[in-house]
């Protein structure tokens, strides 16, 4: 039996981890080389900040963004429209046994630093924070 049968649930397996990055991998270089043969989608720059796959490995989901973050949506709908394609292309650089389903996601993670950043940069959570290292509390 595989590694991952007595995997707890409490993460991705290793297993996961390696396949999303090398589908992350592949798929960043596919969308930078234009391989994909759509005019609207090679046009444009999209970052792949992450891939997450299933446990079963049959579905993979891409954390994506354009460059500067303008046109989300539309480069969503693009990535949706040429997913057959992008899926044939990303199984074959990979040499998977099987290519997963890809999903396509908006990759929020800056958006939630920034915000991050915004609360910290308030006065009163400053103020905190220097109460808690006082205290020895950090």
């Amino acid at each position: 039996m595989g590694k991952n049968k007595h995997h707890d649930g409490s993460g991705p397996s290793q297993r996961q981890l390696r396949v999303g990055e090398v589908i992350r991998r592949s798929l960043s270089e596919i969308l930078m080389r234009g391989d994909i043969h759509d005019p609207d989608l090679n046009r444009l720059s999209i970052t792949v900040g992450e891939v997450r796959t299933s446990p079963d490995l049959k579905i993979a989901t891409a954390f994506v963004l354009p460059l500067g973050g303008k046109g989300a949506d539309e480069a969503l709908q693009i990535l949706r429209n040429n997913r057959h394609e992008i899926r044939r292309a990303v199984g074959k650089a990979t040499k998977l046994k099987f290519a997963p389903e890809i999903r396509f996601v908006i990759d929020d993670t800056f958006d939630r630093m920034d915000e991050t950043r915004r609360l910290f940069s308030q006065e009163n959570v400053q103020r905190d924070l220097r109460e808690a290292e006082d205290d020895g509390d950090l």
